[in-house]
């Protein structure tokens, strides 16, 4: 998503800045013309900031800021930069359209990362149960509820499957895709059907809080995307992990504010905060796993620590050599940017968008969704 959204600041002169695809142009409306445009004033806006510059920012979202997940996580980046704007001396206006559907080309950046270190707390919290004989070590099977069989999902449910199995080793995943990014009733369906095929962890790449409250009716673990869900499932969800988007908002917005070009694909993780974990579950979570977050987080910032590490993971039991793209067709072809080099997979290295799609040995597909 953010090299859709970088590219789109430029073409339109960085007089709107675009958090999500589809729809469009002067005359489009949102779905839910209850709501009107949202004029944000600045942060401080009790004195004119001493350069007294305004940039006024369109915002285009697929939902709205009640639904908790997706459109809410951009609505606390659109907050967080305007502060932090604000600071510098810049007001940004902002004007948002609500509930607009998007298009293929957006796609989340470099959250895989925070995917991996959510896979160890599950992976902890899995090796607990076998360890205190609740489970045996072929019962620690994870079910995931993915949208759509793409790179962007398969990308997310690899590098978190890769971050359990790094400390359950015997840890193995079973993915229910919905072929929907925000559908309640199938993510809750897909939830239960994983939870009754013997899942004892439940995890999630869709914006609805019911696979959450799912898990915990049905005496399952979860983990959870953008947004905290310990409130509505306290003794099931164990963390989450979400983009940040203040980072990029407050980056784009000073450039233009300041007449300066800015980066046309920018991928950040947690090297600049861009990926951050919600809070830890200390009432559920495994012993150590704080601890352990921490020794983790701290390799990947430095970069010690490649989540798609080859000598982690075969496909159909031989080890990745060539990077692989996912086609419009669902085949696999050899991908013009080898991103396999030293000894890794380099996911969002050539550009921002995901494009791991491979089906690694110990996942299993329960169907696909394009």
């Amino acid at each position: 998503m953010k090299k859709f959204l970088a590219l789109l600041l430029s073409m339109i002169l960085v007089l709107s800045l675009t958090a999500c695809g589809g729809g469009g142009g002067e005359d489009s409306k949102p779905a839910d013309e209850s709501k009107p445009a949202d004029t944000q004033p600045p942060a401080d806006s009790g004195s004119e900031p001493a350069e007294g510059k305004t940039v006024k920012v369109g915002l285009i979202c697929i939902g709205d800021e009640n639904d908790q997940g997706y459109t809410y996580n951009f609505i606390r980046g659109k907050e967080a930069a305007t502060e932090a704007l604000a600071a510098k001396g810049i007001n940004v206006e902002w004007v948002t359209k609500w509930n607009i559907g998007e298009d293929s080309g957006c796609e989340d950046a470099n959250i895989y990362e925070g995917r991996y270190l959510a896979g160890i707390v599950a992976g902890m919290k899995l090796q607990q149960m076998i360890d205190d004989g609740e489970i045996s070590a072929d019962q620690a099977v994870i079910g995931y509820v993915g949208a759509f069989s793409f790179a962007e999902v398969i990308s997310g449910f690899t590098s978190y499957f890769l971050g359990a199995r790094s400390v359950c080793p015997s840890v193995t995943m079973k993915v229910q895709f919905v072929g929907s990014w925000s559908d309640a009733t199938e993510e809750a369906n897909a939830a239960s059907a994983l939870a009754d095929m013997g899942c004892v962890m439940i995890s999630q790449h869709s914006d609805n809080t019911t696979p959450a409250t799912t898990a915990q009716s049905k005496g399952v673990f979860h983990t959870g995307y953008n947004n905290d869900m310990i409130s509505v499932a306290p003794e099931a969800s164990l963390i989450g992990t979400r983009i940040n988007w203040a980072p990029y908002f407050e980056y784009a917005i000073e450039s233009v504010a300041n007449g300066e070009s800015f980066d046309q694909d920018w991928c950040h993780g947690m090297d600049m905060d861009a990926v951050v974990m919600t809070d830890l579950n200390e009432a559920i979570a495994a012993p150590g796993t704080a601890e352990k977050l921490a020794e983790v987080e701290d390799k990947l910032r430095t970069g010690d620590l490649q989540v798609f590490d080859t000598s982690t993971f075969t496909i159909e039991g031989k080890a990745l050599e060539s990077a692989f793209a996912l086609d419009t067709d669902g085949d696999f072809t050899p991908d013009s940017e080898e991103a396999v080099f030293d000894g890794a997979f380099h996911e969002s290295y050539f550009q921002s968008a995901p494009y791991f799609a491979l089906s690694i040995d110990g996942i299993e597909w329960l169907n696909s969704a394009f």
